[in-house]
């Protein structure tokens, strides 16, 4: 079932022949029936201004480390209070596993 299926050699298409048989008929036209003469040479068209350089004004300075600034202590703030919740998790964890530890403990003292 999962084995190709090959067609036996007098079936199979030989190599360098398409499966679909060309239309009778069906000329195309050439490309292109006029004579052209080789075209003259027009004036080179002058290159596009250059964009100007960015100046930045002493305000988009300010607004600019203004965000930067912004940006830092917000990353900076969600980074900490990440850390510390990871912190405080594993506290837990540890405590509750010293608890665990002592009753079990009792337990078999008893």
């Amino acid at each position: 079932m999962f084995t190709p299926k090959i067609p036996p050699p007098d079936t199979a298409p030989t190599p360098g022949t398409s499966l679909v048989p060309p239309l009778p008929g069906l000329v195309h036209p050439p490309a292109c029936t006029c004579h052209h003469t080789p075209a003259t040479p027009t004036a080179p068209v002058p290159a596009a201004p250059a964009r100007p350089a960015v100046r930045f004004t002493p305000g988009s300075l300010l607004v600019a480390a203004a965000g930067g600034t912004a940006m830092v202590l917000i990353i900076g703030t969600v980074l900490v209070s990440m850390l510390l919740a990871t912190a405080i998790t594993a506290a837990s964890v540890a405590v509750c596993a010293v608890i665990l530890r002592s009753l079990l403990n009792n337990q078999k003292g008893n």
